[in-house]
């Protein structure tokens, strides 16, 4: 009879990765900044640069802890929007702008997250990249 193994599961993400990744804030005081979120199929990443184009903090879906399908869910990305949002209270940044790129599920709830920790939003872009006539058709199949 040895001894008796526990294993401990990992769920999607827990608080000690909110608190990692907020540990990490730059010391740099903004009043303002452009605030990137790229949300694909697979993930959601956000950016936030100060007024000349300087990223300050990065965050990501898969950075807080959430792995596979559950990575693109708006879920995550709200969870990613809050931890931007938090950094850039500490920063004590007043307004963004902010630029979307994307079509994946994360574009609005990571966007209403950043917003409600309290930093107001000048404007908002649509950034995503649109094919005027896209690749080259296939040959004319010959019967």
């Amino acid at each position: 009879m040895g001894k008796k193994r526990i294993i401990k599961k990992r769920g999607g993400s827990d608080v000690n990765s909110a608190s990692r990744a907020l540990s990490r804030v730059p010391k740099k005081k903004v009043s303002s900044g452009t605030l990137t979120i790229v949300a694909t199929f697979n993930n959601t990443i956000l950016t936030l640069a100060d007024s000349k184009g300087n990223t300050l903090i990065a965050a990501s879906s898969g950075a807080l802890g959430f792995r596979g399908s559950r990575k693109s869910t708006p879920f995550a990305a709200a969870k990613v929007g809050e931890i931007i949002g938090e950094k850039a209270q500490q920063m004590s940044m007043k307004d963004a702008a902010v630029v979307v790129k994307g079509v994946g599920a994360g574009r609005e709830s990571a966007l209403r997250a950043f917003s409600g920790k309290g930093v107001s939003i000048i404007s908002i872009i649509d950034r995503t990249p649109v094919p005027h006539n896209g690749p080259r058709a296939k040959k004319a199949r010959r019967v």
